[in-house]
């Protein structure tokens, strides 16, 4: 059996540059980091006892005969493009909700990419599995995604990633000391709101703005240098990411009407009230999880503010998506 684990993501800046759209015309770059919260996948070569030849377990469970009739769409598309001939047994977990704007969904099609090959004893690059989740995913799914989350889980990390007019992406560690990497982390505090939401049909709307919203995404995409310098200056306050994070969260918002809602609106009123320098909703929006940035004498008076919602401890996770193979003792020799 092969177990994959591959990190969830916090997007902090230049989210939006990242769709083909637009990075394929002007170029684009985030920041931001993977989480140690992960997605987990379990996979077997299924025993020939079964009336099914494949056994997909997520929130629901599928015993299927043929690729085709599989109705979860990146397993279906995965199993297909990889060219599954053996029956295959694949059981998710994970450690936070999906649709929740970590990157749950690209997680899952790394892992589970990482998944297949390792089965087969191949080892793959963590540059394949980003180049394959995103062209599955945008091309094959056709998904209204962008090309950041693949890259995180595949990478993991404190990075900047750029992405290139001819298609191509580029991750770049951020050159901090250990304890600047803890300064920040201590300074974030990640929430969810309760409501979960499908990004795709989220994007789909910011996308379709690309064209109208330029001057917003050339302004979203210089925020990356700026917290780049502001991160890598020992000097620089760190404080002027959270504020960064607040113009960064406006900017976001005028992108689609979809983006926020009156409830996100009041979560974020509500944590600035109670000391939040800034903060943002991750991923395309609409629901999920929620960031702030607050001095850490502030932030009981911001998780009392916000008692309602549950919090999230994380750290960041530096290895990207992984494989264990478990074997199980061989009771028979003993």
């Amino acid at each position: 059996m092969i177990i994959t684990r591959t990190p969830y993501r916090i997007s902090l800046f230049g989210g939006g540059t990242d769709y083909p759209k637009w990075f394929l015309e002007h170029g684009g770059a985030v920041l931001g980091m993977a989480i140690d919260k992960y997605c987990y996948i379990n996979i077997r070569y299924l025993p020939p006892f079964f009336e099914h030849n494949h056994r997909i377990v997520y929130s629901r469970i599928e015993t299927v005969r043929e690729i085709s009739e599989i109705e979860h769409p990146a397993v279906r598309a995965v199993f297909q493009e990889t060219n599954v001939d053996q029956g295959l047994e694949v059981h998710h977990d994970g450690d936070l909700p999906a649709r929740s704007g970590l990157g749950s969904s690209s997680s899952f099609t790394v892992g589970l990419l990482n998944a297949i090959y390792a089965l087969r004893g191949n080892m793959t690059t963590k540059q394949f599995l980003a180049e394959e989740a995103i062209r599955i995913e945008q091309n094959v799914i056709a998904e209204n995604v962008g090309s950041q989350d693949q890259v995180w889980a595949a990478y993991g990390g404190l990075n900047r990633i750029d992405f290139q007019r001819d298609g191509s992406f580029s991750v770049s560690p951020l050159i901090v000391t250990k304890s600047r990497a803890r300064d920040l982390v201590s300074h974030l505090m990640l929430f969810f709101t309760g409501f979960s939401r499908h990004a795709s049909e989220i994007a789909k709307h910011k996308i379709a703005n690309i064209d109208k919203k330029t001057q917003e995404l050339q302004s979203i995409r210089l925020m990356v240098d700026q917290a780049q310098k502001i991160l890598t200056t020992p000097s620089s306050d760190i404080r002027d990411i959270g504020r960064l994070l607040h113009e960064g969260w406006l900017l976001k918002r005028n992108l689609a009407a979809e983006v926020s809602t009156k409830a996100i609106d009041d979560i974020y009123k509500a944590g600035c009230e109670a000391g939040a320098i800034g903060g943002k909703i991750l991923g395309a929006g609409g629901g999920g999880f929620i960031l702030f940035f607050v001095d850490p004498e502030k932030q009981n008076a911001v998780r009392q503010r916000l008692s309602s919602l549950i919090e999230v401890e994380f750290n960041i996770d530096y290895g990207g998506s992984s494989v264990t193979l478990y074997q199980p003792d061989d009771y028979s020799k003993r």
